[in-house]
């Protein structure tokens, strides 16, 4: 699998920036006093409003979390089917050296299973042996690094789309299809978001930490309930208005109010982006322009379930080059080779992870199966099938959030910002670091606890 990413290009200064970063956002650990005396409304309990919680509450202070949902865990949630664990959102600690999620699985005593990009096999029906020409797909890896290198040269930002369309125009007709192949499963796959809206400028503004990924043996959901131990955990309370003031905050829920010193609001980007939370006065003007101009991305997954292997069950990815007319199901993982299960995860991003979110589970499957079944024709119909349908979900309005065009990161930085003493935004869209990811949750956690002991704690 080949990867195009602006950190190519950005030499070995990343790691250094996330090294530092990490150590600014230490958690603030027991034993503090600073939090004594304050009540902190936490909104959300996924990995960000969990980590915020623990820190204020190791540092003294009262915390109510007020979750939406039945369950916590937010984007990241687990669900077990017949022993087996089916990671519905977030999949991968990604970079494992150095990685804050790395640390706290490991103090859980968490097992994880490492996975390898490179372990990979490709299909491709337009080859005499229906596999990758790895000669063509290299020069078509080089044809698009070269042209999103004149995208991030540009005079004006504009959307990927029209750098892919540059890369496959004039090309040769096999190594054009594999320009746009790569385009969905390195960029699209990525980054969530469809082609037409990533920044050319800042699609892969982020930094990453090392040692290749890993998934989390009994699944992701496992981090979540580890940070929520020996927290007030108040699940089914959708916080619907935030009235602040200069001597606290009223948090509505229903019909019953909750006063506090100060709220940390970590719902994702979509909840944001559908102003489902009134908040009086209103966020800064600045705020508002962060929340409308970063994008929010849709990557869901389809799970197959079936009687047996029929695929290449050696390897951890299987790439698809879709021929024409079928759908850009181009990624696969062969998600139970771990557990010895017949299972396989396919994703969809983008515009088709859109057109899942509006779709019964019969039409996702017909449409993924056109797609396996042109490297495993004789792939049957599956015994069991899990859709996720993230955009369509009200309480996440999508997987995470992308860098949209005319963005700039500088946005992340705006959300990040509190609001006053008393209000403090926190999520994965609020990482400039670390933008869409699990680790960039839980360290813009981090800092929304010090923003508020900072402001208000002894």
């Amino acid at each position: 699998m080949t990867a195009i990413t602006r950190r190519q290009f950005a030499g070995g200064t990343m790691g250094v920036a996330a090294a530092a970063a990490l150590a600014a956002c230490a958690p603030l650990g027991g034993g503090s006093t600073r939090g004594d005396g304050l009540t902190v409304v936490v909104v959300g309990a996924g990995v960000a409003g969990l980590t915020a919680a623990r820190d204020l509450q190791a540092a003294g202070a009262t915390v109510i979390v007020l979750e939406a949902r039945d369950r916590i865990g937010g984007r990241t949630v687990t669900e077990v089917r017949d022993g087996f664990a089916l990671d519905l959102g977030a999949s991968w600690i990604h970079g494992v050296d150095g990685n804050p999620v790395s640390a706290l699985v490991a103090d859980a005593g968490l097992g994880t299973i490492p996975t390898d990009v490179e372990s990979a096999v490709g299909y491709d029906v337009e080859t005499a042996d229906g596999l990758f020409d790895d000669a063509l797909l290299a020069r078509a890896a080089v044809r698009l690094d070269e042209a999103v290198q004149r995208g991030y040269d540009a005079e004006v930002d504009q959307p990927l789309q029209v750098i892919v369309d540059a890369a496959a125009s004039g090309a040769p007709a096999d190594q054009a299809r594999l320009v746009r192949y790569l385009a969905a499963s390195a960029i699209e796959n990525e980054y969530a978001g469809p082609l037409s809206e990533l920044s050319a400028y800042w699609f892969d503004e982020a930094e990453a930490y090392g040692g290749g990924d890993a998934m989390i043996d009994g699944g992701y959901g496992q981090v979540p309930a580890v940070l929520a131990e020996g927290l007030d955990v108040r699940l089914s309370s959708p916080v619907t208005a935030i009235a602040l003031s200069d001597d606290g905050v009223s948090v509505t829920v229903a019909s019953a109010t909750i006063e506090a010193h100060a709220v940390i609001v970590t719902v994702p980007l979509g909840v944001l982006r559908q102003g489902a939370i009134a908040v009086d006065p209103p966020l800064p003007a600045e705020h508002q322009a962060a929340i409308a101009g970063l994008g929010m991305g849709s990557l869901n997954k389809v799970f197959l379930r079936f009687d047996s292997v029929f695929w290449d069950d050696d390897v951890d990815w299987i790439g698809i080059v879709p021929p024409a007319g079928v759908d850009p199901w181009v990624d696969w993982v062969t998600i139970g080779r771990a557990a010895d299960a017949p299972v396989l995860l396919g994703f969809a991003a983008g515009d088709l992870g859109r057109w899942v979110d509006a779709q019964p589970d019969a039409a996702v499957v017909a449409s993924a199966l056109t797609a396996l079944r042109t490297a495993y024709p004789g792939a049957p119909e599956p015994l069991e099938v899990l859709v996720t349908r993230w955009g369509a979900d009200p309480y996440a309005g999508g997987s995470y959030s992308f860098a949209a065009v005319g963005s700039d990161p500088a946005m992340r930085n705006t959300l990040a910002e509190p609001v006053g003493e008393r209000l403090v935004l926190a999520g994965e869209a609020a990482s400039r670091e670390h933008p869409s990811t699990v680790h960039g949750a839980l360290l813009s956690g981090q800092r929304a606890a010090a923003a508020v002991l900072d402001a208000l704690g002894a």
